[in-house]
This record gives structure tokens, C-alpha cells and sequence, in this order.
């Protein structure tokens, strides 16, 4: 049936444009021969056409652009008609005489346009009498297509101000009485398009009314073009005509797009000092319209407006805009009980918006949108609305990107109130929008009660909102603990009593975080910690008896409590290697029994919780590395201390591990900064000890392989000895270097050997650099001629 009907309108077109075009040759040709009497008739037959009603607007606005098309050249005809002689006026009257209504009347309006450019009669009573006589047409698509047509030929002769067809004072006046008559006429059978056809083709009208809008919306356009429309006169009649045709009109579609047109034609300071007018129309408007897009687009023009500064803002003053518009608000969200909640919010986000604009400095205004928003939201039932969400978000972001500095979005007390209603997702995720904006911004964060704002605020981050655990991490749960951690690094404050507090708030909310957390949040609030145990390096510790004072004692109390919690996830790796720099932060300031401590912790969770071999190894470096730096043990605790060092790297697992670990551990034995820390035999022991596992791979490999393996390891011991050689360590003699240089030529050449181009290489750039330490000369150089290579 559709079909059918598409068919048959298009077969209504083509006939409708061969009858325009077949009458339009005749009027040519009576134009070219300058016979008056069958261009009327020919052009009246023409302009027939447009007199059905079988076809669509869509296909009747083809058939008239033809039509019109061939009027615009009759009107030239009728101009070259009158400077022939013949009388505009008798003219006027001979085109009356045409058969139907629809055709003298654009025939009337062509001549009426030619009239009045004649100038023979005011340009006021001849669009009066043309506005007038369009009454004739009632039927709405006529109408509409012919007042339209009215519109077009008199817009450039309206009598305005300065313009050639102006006449005495009134006549602006009367331009904009003719604008407004027609706009009234045009808008009533727009209106009453809806109600022409059976109800079940409604949706398929209201489409096709929806098509014809800028038809009516192009007089609001002329109307703003006309300079002799002053504040004065607009406020005065033009709004409120306008408005009051508006509202009594009663329509949907016709209510919305006339007031979005309003608001974009006119000037924004004509909204400004009329805006009390225009918004008391809104909550007279439909109950389905949509005011609150109509709203938005008027405080987003507003917020344009006062983004040009200077005098502007005075004028925002004082016609207190933000009460008017956040009253308007209010009126708008009360009678219209249907408005979907994601229309509150949109409607608070474009006042909060245009409140930042206007009124920056007033964070009262700002917060008392927040609450009435709060006060909205808290009147739904639990809602899942994504745009909804969306605008909060919108409305929650802008403070931050208008201050920069989310020290001014935590003095909002309803701020935290509005995150309150975002979904555990999105409260995630402006959660992250608050954190980009400090880091972007470098905001600094320094007082213990800021922070406890702001991770409340981030909570959606810091601990699961919904508890429900999910073991699996994926790479925005990540991210997103990376950007919590930053956070965590980027607080500070001058203060350490202060900076103290600061840290205890952190691990107040982080320790609520469940064990995916942890791991992220852990280790930056340890470093923060330990950054003030340094700031505090040399403080007198005698005041320590006072419980307020902060000292490296209390931090590295808090520090050992903060790491355990690690344990019961567990992580024991993280948490030996945080045991192990608190340690360092205790030597540095001279702490032997807390150092102690850290490193007996770190060799328990060695002992108790570390059971993977490659786990081990790292650890047991880590632990090596760390007990190098230590200067502050005295003999009996370093002994202790060292000894198990060296016990663990001799019961790794595989055999080459254990060499590399028991050669790292002559470097506990032999710091040049330390005179104390000085023993020649340890670091013998510890090399000899290496080249007796290093025996025992070379064994092992040759037992299991077929052959005598790699010489790596001994090429690595023999670069240990060169290093201590070069120390000044005595028990390193030459004799012992030239003994495992030709240790592992002979390894190298032997029948059971296999090639090793990386061993190669070692061995030849170790050789290389003993040859350019003998080259280089001075008390180094003279120690390695000694050595032959």
C-alpha cells in the first residue's frame, strides 16, 4: 500500500510539473510578444497547479520551487510593463480578476511586490492589504507555501529605518505589525496540519510539519533583521507578541522550535534584559515539550555572551540573572512531573555552567546548585539512566575545569553529595577525572583533612563500592590504581606533623582496599613515609618523649604496621623489598635496633613465605644489595646478619645461582667508605667458595650434557677478583687472578668443551681491559703489569 501511494504521488508530481511547464511555454511566449492579456491567463493557469492537495510537502515544495522560479520572471516582465507606461495600480487591480483565489494571489503578490518598489503607494498599505487578503487560503499547506512566497518578495521592502521605502515614524512600526501578522497567520496553519488526516497517519504529519518549520521560522529571522527593532520595541511588543502566540498555540512541536528560534535570532543582550519575560513562558508550554534543550541553549548563548567580559558582566548583575534562571529552573522541573531526571540534571549542569561564566567567584551559588540538584536526585527511586549519568558527570567535571584546583571543588559540601548517585562504574570514572585534573594541574594537596576529602571523593577507587570481588586485574583496573599511586606521591606538606597526619589518612582509606589493591597503594604511601624520615634526618631524638612530635621512630612504626598488612594477601616478595629500603631510610639515620628489625623481618618472609626458586633469587640479591649499603650495624649484629646472607645464597636451589649469589656476598665484606668494613679474608672466602660451585656445574654439566659447559661463571668470579685486585684488598694476589685466567683457558681449549661465542667475548673484553689498565699507567696500571695475560 505504501508503495502504491509513493507510485501515485509521484505520478501527481510529474503531472502537475508538465501542466506548470506547458502553461509556463505559452507565458513565455505571450512575454516575448509583450501580450499582458494571455501571460495572466497563461500564468494563472500555471500557478493551478499548486492548488492540489494529493501531494506531500516534500513534493509540493518541487512543484512551487518551479512555479516560483517562473514568477520571479514574470516579475520582471511586470517592472518592464510599468516603464513602458503601463499603470502599476490599473495592474494591481487587472491581476484581482483571475479566476481562482490561489493564483490572484500570487500573481497579487507579484505585482503588489513591483507596487511597492514603484513607490506610487506607501509600502505600509500594500503589505497590509496583501497580508490581509492571504486570508483567502485556508487550507494549511496552500497557506503556508503562499504567505511563505509573501515573505520572500517583501523582505527587502519592508519600511525600516534607513531603508529606501521608509516613510514617516510609525512605519517601523508597521514593518514589523506586517511581519508579526503573517508570522501569526503562517504559524496557526502550520498548527493545523496536525489535525488534517485520519489519527493513525499522526506520526507521518507530524514528520511532514516537521519538514515545513523553517518556513514559519524565516519571519522570526526578517523580524531580527529589521533595524528599527530596538530593545525598546522588542520588549515592549515584539517578545510578548510573539511569546503569546506561542503559548496559546498549544503544539508540541511548534512551541519548541519557535522558542529555540527565538533564542537564536535575537541579539544575546535583548535575552538578557527581557530574560524575567522569556522564562516566564517556559513553564506555560506544553508538558511534552522540551524545555529543558530550549533552557540550556539559552544559558549556553548567556554563558557566550559573558565570556566577552568587561561591561557585559555588569549588566548579568543587574538584572540578577542566576536568580531568574535558577527560579525558572525550578518552575520548569514542578510542571513538568514527567521530566526524566537525565532533564533535571541537564537543565543544573547548563545554570552551572553559566554560573561559573557570570558569577566565578561565587562558590555559594555553585554549591546551592549542587544541593538543589541533590535535592532532585533524592526525590527519584534508585535510577540506571547512562544519560543521566552522563550529565552528572558533565555537571562534576565543570567546577574542576573551570578552578583547575580541586581545593575548590572540596569546599562544596554537596559535591561529595551529587557522587553519591553515580553508579559504582562512573563513580569510578569521574573518580579518575578528579585525579587527572590534580595531576595535570600540580595541585598540591597539604593539609590531613583535604586528603581525607579527597579520598572520599576517589572512593570508587580506593576500595570496592559493590563488594563484590573480583580476583581478576585487568589493564584499566591497573591504570587506574597506577593513577591512585600517583596521587599518593604528589601529596606534601612543609609541615612533617602535618605531612605525619597526611600519611595516616592515606593508610586510613587505603588499607580498605582488599588485597588487588594493595600492591598499588602500598609502596607510594612507603616512600612518601620514608621522604619524611629523611626530611627529619638529625632531629634531636630526645624530644621523642613528646607523643604530638613526629620523629623517624613513630614513621618507621606506622611504616612496619602498613608493610604487614601486605603479608595477609599474600605479596612477601613487594613486601621484603619494602622491609629492605626502610631498612636503608633507618641507617641512614643511624637507627641500629630499627634497621635490625626491618632486615629480621625481611629474612622471616624469606624464610617462611618465599618458596619460588627465581622469586629467591631476586630476593636474595636484593638482600645482599642492600646489606652492602648498611654502616650502621655494629660487629655482632652485621656478623649475624652477613652470615645468614651468605647461608641462603648457598642453599639456592640451582648450582649457578648459588655461585652468583655467594660471589655478590664479598661485597658485604669490603666497603671503601668504611674502614671498619674491611675484611680481606671474608672476600677471599666468599670468591674461593664461588669457584668451588663453579666446579661443581662444570661437573654436573659434564656428567648429564657430554660436556664440560659454559665458562661463564668463572669469567664473572674473575671479574670479581680484578675488582677487589684494583680495592687494594691484599688477600687478592696476582698469583690467583693468573691461576683462574689459565683455569678457564684450559676449560675453554679442553676436549669436552663446546663452543661458546658469548663466553668468547667475555673473556676477550675482560682480557682487553686488564691490557688498557697497563696502558693507562699510575699506581693502578703498575699493579695490573703484573698480571700476564
Amino acid at each position: 500500500m505504501i508503495a502504491d501511494g509513493v507510485e501515485d504521488e509521484e505520478k501527481w508530481l510529474s503531472a502537475g510539473i508538465a501542466g506548470l511547464q506547458q502553461n509556463a511555454f505559452y507565458m513565455h511566449r505571450a512575454l516575448d510578444s509583450n501580450n499582458l492579456k494571455d501571460a495572466l491567463k497563461y500564468s494563472a493557469q500555471m500557478l493551478s497547479e499548486l492548488r492540489t492537495s494529493r501531494l506531500s510537502p516534500h513534493k509540493y515544495y518541487e512543484l512551487y520551487m518551479r512555479a516560483f522560479d517562473e514568477l520571479r520572471k514574470l516579475e520582471i516582465f511586470f517592472k518592464e510593463e510599468t516603464s513602458r507606461g503601463c499603470s502599476i495600480v490599473e495592474l494591481y487591480e487587472l491581476v484581482q480578476h483571475a479566476g481562482n483565489i490561489l493564483p490572484r494571489l500570487y500573481l497579487l503578490c507579484t505585482v503588489g511586490s513591483v507596487y511597492i518598489k514603484s513607490k506610487e503607494a506607501p509600502a505600509k498599505d500594500v503589505l497590509k492589504d496583501l497580508v490581509e487578503m492571504c486570508r483567502g487560503i485556508e487550507h494549511p499547506l496552500r497557506g503556508l507555501f503562499l504567505r511563505s512566497y509573501l515573505s520572500q518578495v517583501s523582505r527587502d521592502k519592508l519600511p525600516d529605518i534607513g531603508s529606501e521605502y521608509e516613510g514617516d515614524a510609525d512605519t517601523v512600526m508597521d514593518a514589523v505589525e506586517f511581519v508579526l501578522q503573517n508570522f501569526t497567520e503562517m504559524n496557526k496553519l502550520w498548527v493545523r496540519m496536525q489535525h488534517q488526516g485520519p489519527t493513525r497517519e499522526k506520526d507521518k504529519r507530524e514528520k511532514e510539519r516537521s519538514e515545513l518549520r523553517e518556513l514559519v521560522g524565516k519571519n522570526l529571522h526578517v523580524l531580527s533583521q529589521i533595524e528599527g527593532v530596538d530593545l525598546e520595541m522588542y520588549k515592549e511588543t515584539v517578545l510578548p507578541r510573539l511569546l503569546e502566540q506561542i503559548i496559546n498555540c498549544k503544539d508540541e512541536l511548534a512551541q519548541y522550535y519557535l522558542m529555540d528560534c527565538i533564542i537564536q535570532v535575537f541579539p544575546d543582550e535583548y535575552h538578557l534584559q527581557t530574560l524575567e519575560t522569556l522564562l516566564n513562558a517556559c513553564p506555560q508550554l506544553q508538558s511534552s515539550v522540551d524545555v529543558k534543550t530550549v533552557l540550556s541553549r539559552l544559558m549556553e548563548r548567556l554563558s557566550n555572551y559573558a565570556a566577552t567580559g568587561g561591561e557585559v558582566l555588569t549588566e548579568f548583575f543587574q538584572v540578577d540573572a542566576f536568580a531568574k534562571l535558577n527560579n525558572a529552573i525550578g518552575k520548569v522541573i514542578e510542571a513538568q512531573d514527567s521530566l526524566p531526571i537525565a532533564g533535571v540534571v541537564t537543565l543544573y549542569s547548563s545554570l552551572l555552567t553559566f554560573t561559573l561564566q557570570v558569577h566565578p567567584d561565587r562558590l555559594d551559588y555553585v554549591d546551592q546548585i549542587l544541593g538543589a540538584c541533590v535535592l532532585k536526585l533524592s526525590e527519584r527511586e534508585k535510577f540506571d539512566d547512562n544519560k543521566a549519568t552522563k550529565q552528572i558527570v558533565a555537571l562534576l567535571s565543570a567546577p574542576l575545569d573551570k578552578y583547575k584546583d580541586i581545593d575548590t571543588a572540596l569546599k562544596l559540601s554537596n559535591y561529595p553529595r551529587v557522587m553519591e548517585f553515580l553508579n559504582d562504574g562512573t563513580n569510578k570514572e569521574m573518580a579518575n577525572v578528579i585525579i587527572q585534573n590534580i595531576m595535570k594541574n600540580k595541585t598540591r594537596i597539604a593539609t590531613a583533612e583535604k586528603v581525607d576529602a579527597l579520598f572520599e571523593l576517589i572512593k570508587g577507587l580506593i576500595r570496592d563500592l559493590d563488594e563484590v570481588h573480583n580476583d581478576e586485574l585487568d589493564e584499566d583496573f591497573e591504570e587506574e590504581q597506577n593513577s591512585v599511586a600517583r596521587l599518593i606521591q604528589m601529596l606534601h606538606s612543609d609541615d612533617p606533623e602535618e605531612m605525619l597526619k597526611i600519611i595516616n589518612t592515606v593508610r586510613k582509606h587505603i588499607l580498605t582496599g582488599g588485597r588487588k589493591r594493595l600492591p598499588y597503594t602500598v609502596p607510594p604511601l612507603i616512600f612518601d613515609s620514608l621522604k619524611l624520615v629523611r626530611r627529619l634526618e638529625g632531629q634531636d631524638e630526645s624530644a621523642s618523649g613528646d607523643e604530638a612530635s613526629t620523629t623517624p621512630k613513630k614513621i618507621f612504626q606506622i611504616v612496619a604496621q602498613t608493610i604487614e598488612a601486605l603479608t595477609s594477601i599474600p605479596a612477601p616478595k613487594l613486601a621484603l623489598a619494602l622491609y629492605l629500603q626502610c631498612a636503608e631510610a633507618a641507617n641512614d639515620t643511624d637507627l641500629e635496633p630499627v634497621a635490625y628489625e626491618f632486615f629480621t623481618q625481611a629474612y622471616i618472609l624469606y624464610e617462611e613465605e618465599i618458596t619460588d626458586s627465581k622469586a629467591q633469587v631476586t630476593s636474595i640479591h636484593l638482600i645482599i644489595g642492600t646489606l652492602q649499603r648498611m654502616h650502621v650495624f655494629g660487629v655482632e649484629n652485621r656478623e649475624a646478619l652477613t652470615h645468614k646472607a651468605t647461608g641462603y645464597s648457598a642453599k639456592l636451589l640451582k648450582k649457578p645461582d648459588q655461585c652468583r649469589a655467594v660471589y655478590a656476598c664479598s661485597h658485604m665484606f669490603w666497603l671503601d667508605e668504611h674502614d671498619i668494613i674491611r675484611d680481606g679474608e671474608r672476600v677471599l672466602l666468599c670468591l674461593k667458595r664461588a669457584i668451588k660451585i663453579g666446579n661443581a656445574v662444570q661437573q654436573m654439566s659434564n656428567a648429564t650434557k657430554g660436556n664440560s659447559g659454559s665458562v661463564v661463571l668463572f669469567i664473572e668470579i674473575l671479574n670479581k677478583y680484578l675488582y677487589f685486585y684494583e680495592k687494594g684488598v691484599t688477600q687478592i694476589t696476582v698469583e690467583s687472578i693468573q691461576g683462574l685466567i689459565e683455569l678457564i683457558r684450559s676449560e675453554m681449549q679442553g676436549d669436552g668443551s663446546s663452543s661458546d661465542p658469548a663466553a668468547d667475548a667475555f673473556l676477550a673484553s675482560t682480557l682487553r681491559y686488564i691490557q688498557f689498565q697497563k696502558d693507562k699507567g699510575g699506581a693502578v696500571g703498575d699493579k695490573y703489569k703484573l698480571i700476564i695475560v
